[in-house]
């Protein structure tokens, strides 16, 4: 009878610590859905209305060899995690980085397409994880046909990474016009193109707070002559290693730069919670060899760090819908056997 109780006790243990790490995600996520099925599929962010989401995918199923970029329904996408959405971008070159402009009927993104039909050759795989940045990257809007009705840079060098502010006036962007990746802001129609930052480091991935008044960002801040020569030299070769990032904040204008994580290893992909004082965000700070990547949130003034998944060993841009009920991300959770996709997930979102 004893050895029963023990077992007994035993199993109750086990089931609340297993419920203990299912509740640390289920506290905030709920509904957990599923909308896409093979291929890795990124950076999916929120039409206006909250209907729709324009994302960039490289399912070979769909016949892609690189990144394109689609727009999505969210209540369709729901129903079939196996339908084929528009694709918006040309289907030449890579594309990156798309999102909705105010009126949800035209979508921005960046496209090395002018540069030649077939996708940019990767960087090699190395002792570091690279990224390349093509300098034929450029930023165009298109309506939800396809068709491109505007090209928004025309500067020699990369231009990519745009995302449009909640209040529909002003557009944040990373390019190397100035030498160095640093973030710029330009009107909705392209015009008034000024640089935001000017540290020397990789500054990208930039969203505005809800209110407009502020941006969030990734950005790496070599230290060392060693450090700073590195990247430098990465970047001379159309390369940037994104292996240690922090997140930051400044002004729309640039003012009042600051450091918001001090976590070390590549916490990146922010986003503004809707209430415009906290960030969520992926990192890899807690992972013993890099490639867990977890959903943390944190205050804008970089306390109270939170844990919010614990599924799976990547799970990022994490967008919140402009309505603040439903949560957009990436994972490469529920895969199957043998496979290494990156899935588009939606979830209701609690505080």
């Amino acid at each position: 009878m004893q050895k029963v109780k023990y077992i007994f006790s035993f199993l109750v243990v086990m089931f609340l610590l297993s419920n203990s790490l299912f509740s640390q995600e289920s506290k905030h996520l709920l509904n957990i859905t599923q909308i896409t099925d093979g291929g890795d599929n990124a950076e999916a962010y929120w039409s206006f209305d909250n209907k729709n989401l324009c994302f960039q995918s490289n399912n070979a199923a769909w016949g892609l060899k690189c990144d394109q970029i689609f727009n999505l329904n969210v209540s369709k996408a729901k129903k079939n995690k196996n339908l084929k959405p528009k694709m918006i971008s040309t289907g030449k070159g890579r594309t990156t980085c798309s999102y909705f402009m105010p009126g949800n009927k035209q979508i921005l993104y960046a496209s090395t397409h002018l540069g030649g039909d077939q996708c940019p050759t990767d960087p090699p795989r190395g002792k570091k994880y690279l990224w390349g940045i093509f300098d034929s990257y450029d930023i165009f809007v298109a309506d939800l046909n396809g068709k491109i009705v505007k090209k928004l840079t025309d500067t020699p060098g990369y231009d990519a990474e745009a995302t449009v502010s909640p209040k529909g006036d002003k557009i944040v962007f990373t390019s190397t016009r100035s030498g160095d990746l640093e973030l710029w802001t330009m009107n909705i129609d392209g015009s008034n193109q000024k640089q935001v930052t000017f540290g020397l480091g990789y500054d990208g991935g930039a969203f505005f707070s809800p209110d407009g008044k502020k941006l969030v960002f990734r950005a790496s801040r070599p230290q060392t002559e060693e450090e700073k020569k590195e990247y430098k030299d990465y970047l001379a070769q159309g390369l940037v290693a994104p292996t240690n990032m922090e997140i930051y904040t400044c002004n729309v204008d640039g003012s009042d730069l600051k450091q918001v994580t001090h976590l070390g290893k590549a916490n990146w992909a922010p986003f503004y919670h809707p209430g415009g004082k906290k960030i969520i965000f992926s990192s890899n700070h807690k992972s013993e060899k890099g490639y867990d990547f977890q959903l943390f949130m944190i205050n804008e003034d970089g306390t109270g760090l939170e844990q919010i998944t614990t599924e799976s060993v990547f799970n990022s841009f994490a967008m919140f819908s402009p309505d603040g009920k439903k949560l957009a991300f990436s994972s490469n959770r529920n895969n199957k056997p043998g496979t290494r996709d990156t899935n588009l997930f939606i979830a209701d979102w609690k505080d």
